[in-house]
């Protein structure tokens, strides 16, 4: 009788894709410090600049990984879309750190700090599910944790919209207005992204549920 290997799939993804997480919870807390303690901008700046090239660090790897694994825990394009999906939220974290330090805002608003606070509360659920996706019997439980990103995403719309409305009219410096409308659409666009990741989890339980 002819034998046959079964090559075991590779969890190692798994691993990587929750030191992604836990990258972004770091990333989004130092963020908030950021702008609740605005000083030594400079260093916090570089801070999140290391913390990103940390995730690309992680992005490399997946992607080296699944080009040389033959049998994959999940389907090939849900792994790159996910990694993807997470390395985007990093960019964007970093670019509303970077873009605050370069344009030399003198102080965060409120409406800043408010979003910061939601892009963190998105990262807490997106490093919360993703161990869950190493199990068939908690695939529930990561569809109900993405409806509650999906809400966080709506919410930040909401602060968002409403951070354009009082900059528009309340500033009188044009540049004052570019500036913030620059770093407010950085912090929207990490939720944005954040609810991305959640449909890709929501797409894959789908998939194998």
């Amino acid at each position: 009788m002819a034998k046959f290997l079964i090559t075991p799939r590779d969890t190692k993804f798994y691993d990587l894709f929750e030191q992604d997480t836990a990258n972004l919870v770091t990333a989004a807390e130092k963020l908030v410090d950021f702008f609740e303690n605005y000083e030594d901008v400079e260093v916090k700046a570089n801070q999140l600049k290391d913390l990103e090239h940390q995730g690309d660090i992680i992005t490399h790897e997946i992607i080296q990984r699944l080009h040389r694994t033959f049998v994959t825990p999940i389907d090939r394009e849900d792994i790159a879309l996910l990694a993807k999906t997470l390395d985007d939220v990093m960019d964007f974290i970093e670019a509303a750190g970077r873009t605050a330090f370069l344009y030399h805002i003198t102080q965060p608003t409120e409406r800043a700090r408010q979003l910061t606070l939601i892009v963190a509360k998105v990262t807490y659920q997106l490093n919360e599910v993703m161990p869950r996706l190493r199990h068939r019997n908690q695939f529930e439980k990561i569809l109900e944790q993405c409806v509650e990103i999906n809400s966080l995403e709506n919410e930040a719309d909401d602060v968002f919209h409403a951070a354009l409305a009082e900059l528009f009219d309340d500033a009188t410096d044009a540049c004052e207005i570019l500036k913030w409308r620059e770093i407010y659409q950085h912090l929207e666009d990490a939720t944005d992204r954040g609810e991305d990741v959640a449909n890709v989890l929501e797409g894959i339980v789908l998939k194998h549920a």
